[in-house]
């Protein structure tokens, strides 16, 4: 799944849910990357709710301040959709070409898209074709239509140009791809928790074999369960949530954490759960990104819940990181939260 080389340099543009992250890599050599821009900038609560842009000029103002202290001359973009409005199926269809699937995709799509066939944007992409048994794997993708358009009209009206939309797991598989070719042939599962959406791909030989989005399912949770159990600010309850400023995280904090994390880690495996019971391939170990990732035993709980190894991601572990540009501190706090700006940033023009 990872577009490695050619096209034309685009800039990552990640909307999450608390932040935008951007990252600009430079292909260097024919399979290497060098980090050339990064920049980050909050957003305020329900700003972005399940992947949906509720205030388009707070999203428009995020991404200006960042390019206010950013010197980019790309202006073409590739951005991600997540959430509720997007719709991820792999299905299996009798061997075509290309071109007749192209043709028959939306009839075929009809019986999988549980909305209006005329609102969304449908895509797909063929995942293997198995002689065997007359058979190809595809993977269909929809999202609706003003989903897409809202965050074209976000960037735009900041200065940019929404070259590609992509899918934020395929996004983050492409990201891992680059960084851990060590696992090509082994069934893992990528996951990205973000604010309040959870990013679940299960990745087999470099395929795409289950994947989707669990809304309302990530460190918002946290946050939020923090500020009633504590009656404090939302912003004070983040705040406690990670600690800092040489203060660790309080034993009542914690407890709340430790529950929360629970559920979150319920909600990894039941999708775990759902993907075994259709037969897939052992999963050998979970590689995790996202913001939450850095909250405190929360990969423990995951392994707790799961039984499975778990390995924080780094996406910057092959790419060269100037150091005398970048922070290094810097760039290790932020890493797990722009894993999947930083695939976003990998793609080119024409792939």
């Amino acid at each position: 799944m990872a577009f490695l080389s050619g096209g034309k340099q685009l800039i990552g543009l990640d909307i999450g849910t608390s932040s935008v992250k951007l990252v600009e890599l430079k292909a260097v050599g024919k399979r290497g990357y060098q980090l050339i821009n990064l920049g980050t900038a909050n957003l305020q609560p329900d700003t972005i709710v399940d992947g949906d842009i509720i205030n388009t000029a707070a999203v428009t103002d995020a991404i200006k301040s960042i390019l206010a202290n950013l010197k980019l001359k790309t202006k073409g973009v590739t951005t991600a959709v997540s959430g509720h409005s997007v719709i991820m199926k792999k299905i299996n269809m009798p061997i075509t070409t290309d071109e007749a699937l192209a043709e028959s995709i939306q009839w075929e799509a009809e019986q999988y898209i549980p909305f209006n066939i005329n609102e969304v944007n449908l895509d797909f992409q063929v995942l293997e074709r198995s002689t065997a048994d007359g058979q190809m794997g595809v993977f269909l993708v929809a999202a609706k239509k003003e989903l897409i358009n809202n965050y074209i009209t976000a960037i735009s009206d900041a200065g940019l140009h929404t070259t590609i939309i992509d899918i934020g797991v395929f996004a983050l598989q492409n990201m891992f791809e680059i960084n851990y070719p060590e696992y090509i042939n082994d069934t893992v599962v990528v996951i990205n928790v973000g604010a309040s959406i959870t990013n679940f791909n299960v990745v087999s030989k470099g395929i795409p074999i289950f994947a989707r989005d669990l809304t309302q399912s990530g460190g918002n949770q946290i946050t939020e369960e923090i500020q009633k159990g504590l009656n404090i600010s939302r912003e004070e309850a983040e705040k406690r949530k990670v600690g800092g400023s040489g203060s660790p995280v309080t034993p009542d904090v914690m407890e709340i954490i430790k529950s929360t994390s629970e559920a979150i880690s319920a909600d990894i495996q039941r999708s775990i759960d759902f993907y075994l019971s259709t037969g897939g391939e052992k999963i050998t170990k979970i590689m995790l990104s996202g913001g939450t990732a850095k909250t405190p035993n929360f990969t423990d709980s995951i392994t707790q819940k799961t039984g499975l190894p778990v390995e924080i991601i780094n996406p910057f572990k092959n790419v060269a990181v100037n150091t005398k540009v970048f922070d290094v501190n810097y760039i290790n706090e932020i890493a797990p939260t722009v894993s999947i700006a930083v695939g976003l940033a990998i793609r080119r023009t024409g792939n």
